[in-house]
């Protein structure tokens, strides 16, 4: 396995990072077990979670896949051995503290302190933003709309309440998810000016079908130190070529909610993938692992979040830390984005 620093701070994380978001969902806890067993036998040493979880989010399984990490924890006496990632939810949800905005300190307080014990542990080692309280584009969505009456929490002060939670040491480090350039900077800005805690991470979508993250953020993450957490590395598993030539496997994330996997629905996706996967036979690459790698390779990236549901799949994806990608593979990748720029941003 391959480490990096989690932004300026003392944590070696591994570069591939266990996702958890279909525990509870898509796979049992004792799939969720079996898992963490393996991931953390192969050095995987980062784990990321978030509150609503899992996913597809609902009432009835919300906060499931922390239960059934948090059960891991109690059950294995392993918790020192992992370096935890969860998430505050933001605005949306009714079943979520009311709907509204989180990121008040009465709200995060409670998510904070049920998070911790859906866990089973005394401390999370990096709390997440899991998007934005303001109206601004994520997850996909384009053309953004400004709202200049839009009442949503200072960002001093969530780093404020944030804050609190550090010194009262039940979290460590904090970041941002499914943020923009100007997010990331005011955090960061913040911070330094009122010596409040600084944004270590970035967890936005990237991949071979949406390289958007390099527009903007890639030179925040390399001149600033806030590395990006890659989520959604497969597309949805589009980049695993199981989608291709109109395939639909029974029990794939898409065949079960095509209605919430919209995302990859693109005009050009399966062109794309067509492409991608030409260049892996051709040099006898699995296209997962050769799509993983050139994620993690890349200098703005810290870790790469992989979901599997299967251990066939787990252990495929992590072994893409073995993987050589050459510069004239890379090239040849190169040169496809040229041909469909980001079909999926």
């Amino acid at each position: 396995m391959n480490y990096k620093k989690l932004g300026n701070t003392d944590l070696n994380v591994s570069t591939i990072c266990l996702g958890t978001m279909t525990w509870g969902e898509q796979n049992t806890q004792e799939e969720g077990f079996e898992q963490m067993d393996y991931a953390l036998d192969q050095g995987v040493n980062f784990w990321d979670t978030a509150e609503l979880y899992a996913v597809p989010p609902k009432a009835e399984t919300y906060g499931y896949t922390e239960i059934i990490m948090g059960n891991w924890f109690k059950r294995s006496k392993k918790r020192d051995k992992v370096i935890l990632a969860t998430k505050v939810a933001g605005p949306m949800r009714k079943y979520l503290r009311g709907g509204g905005n989180n990121y008040g300190l009465d709200k995060m307080t409670e998510a904070v302190n049920d998070s911790l014990k859906r866990l089973q542990t005394d401390y999370i080692d990096l709390y997440q933003l899991h998007w934005p309280e303001r109206n601004t584009n994520m997850f996909g969505r384009l053309g953004y709309e400004h709202n200049a009456d839009e009442n949503w929490n200072k960002f001093e002060d969530v780093l404020g309440n944030l804050k609190r939670f550090i010194d009262a040491g039940k979290i460590r480090e904090v970041g941002l998810s499914n943020e923009t350039p100007w997010g990331v900077s005011k955090y960061l800005e913040l911070s330094k000016e009122k010596k409040l805690p600084r944004m270590m991470s970035i967890q936005n979508p990237y991949s071979l079908l949406n390289r958007t993250y390099e527009v903007g953020l890639a030179e925040i993450s390399i001149r600033d130190g806030i590395g990006l957490l890659a989520y959604s590395p497969l597309a949805s598993g589009y980049l695993s070529g199981k989608y291709r030539n109109n395939q639909m496997p029974k029990n794939s994330r898409i065949e079960r909610d095509p209605d919430f996997w919209t995302r990859y629905a693109k005009p050009n996706t399966e062109k794309a993938v067509d492409a991608y996967y030409e260049i892996a036979n051709k040099h006898g690459l699995d296209l997962a692992q050769m799509s993983l790698k050139f994620l993690e390779i890349q200098p703005f990236v810290t870790s790469v979040i992989i979901g599997a549901t299967t251990m066939e799949q787990l252990k495929s994806n992590i072994e893409s830390v073995n993987v050589n990608l050459p510069d004239d593979i890379i090239k040849e990748i190169n040169k496809i984005q040229t041909i469909y720029p980001s079909p999926c941003p």
